[in-house]
C-alpha cells in the first residue's frame, strides 16, 4: 500500500571520515529519479577524478521500493551496502549518498571498509536535514460555469492545489491532492456529479 508520506532531505549535505590515512567524504542529496542520480554522481567523478573509488547507495519513490548499491571496485558489499543501510536506518527515501574514498596506503580490510564506509554516510546525513512529504495525486475536472460554487469549495475543503485551469464554455482545472484525501475527494465529486451538477473528472493519477 502506498504511504501516504515519506521522509526526505532539504538538501545536499557532507560528510567526513578519516581512517589510517584514507579519506572518506561522503555526499548526500535528494533525488528524484535515475537521471537526477546519473548526473550528480557524474559530477562528483568529474570534480574528484583523482579519487580511487566513488561508492554509492539511493533509494527512490514514496515506499522506497527502487533501490541500488555500489561497491565501485571495493569488495563485494563492503561499500555501498552499509551506505544503503544508513539510509535506510533514518527511514529516508528519494535520497543518494555516494561516498569517495581517497587511499591512504594501507589496507582496511573488509570489516574496516564497511565501518569506514557506514561512518560516512552517517555522518553526512546526521548533518542533512529531514523533511516530511506528502504522497501527491492529480486529476482533471471539467464543469459548467453553474457548478464553479460547488467546485471553489471542494478545492478549499480538501486544500487542493490548481496546477492549470482555463475557461472557455466552461472550466478545466487539473489539481494536486494528497492520497490520504484521495477516497473522500472522489467521493465528494461523486455526490456532485450524481445531485445534478454538471462535472466531469478523469481518474487520479498518483505520483
Amino acid at each position: 500500500m502506498m504511504p501516504f508520506s515519506f521522509l526526505t532531505l532539504a538538501g545536499p549535505a557532507e560528510g567526513l571520515y578519516k581512517e589510517k590515512g584514507s579519506k572518506f567524504m561522503a555526499f548526500a542529496y535528494p533525488v528524484t529519479s535515475e537521471t537526477d542520480i546519473r548526473e550528480k554522481i557524474g559530477k562528483l567523478k568529474k570534480d574528484y577524478f583523482d579519487a580511487r573509488h566513488h561508492g554509492y547507495a539511493w533509494i527512490l519513490g514514496p515506499d522506497a521500493c527502487r533501490y541500488r548499491a555500489f561497491d565501485d571496485g571495493e569488495p563485494n558489499h563492503s561499500t555501498g551496502d552499509p551506505i544503503l543501510g544508513q539510509i535506510r536506518s533514518r527511514k529516508l527515501t528519494n535520497v543518494l549518498v555516494v561516498v569517495v574514498r581517497y587511499f591512504g596506503g594501507t589496507k582496511l580490510g573488509v570489516s574496516g571498509l564497511v565501518a569506514a564506509y557506514r561512518a560516512a554516510a552517517d555522518d553526512a546525513l546526521g548533518k542533512a536535514q529531514v523533511i516530511e512529504c506528502a504522497v501527491t495525486g492529480s486529476l482533471k475536472m471539467q464543469y459548467e460555469f453553474s457548478a464553479t460554487p460547488e467546485v471553489m469549495r471542494v478545492v478549499k475543503e480538501f486544500g487542493l492545489v490548481i496546477k492549470e485551469q482555463h475557461f472557455e464554455s466552461g472550466g478545466t482545472m487539473t489539481v494536486e491532492f494528497g492520497i490520504r484525501h484521495q477516497v473522500a475527494l472522489m467521493e465528494k465529486l461523486t455526490l456532485l456529479k450524481a445531485i445534478g451538477h454538471k462535472l466531469s473528472f478523469t481518474e487520479p493519477s498518483i505520483g
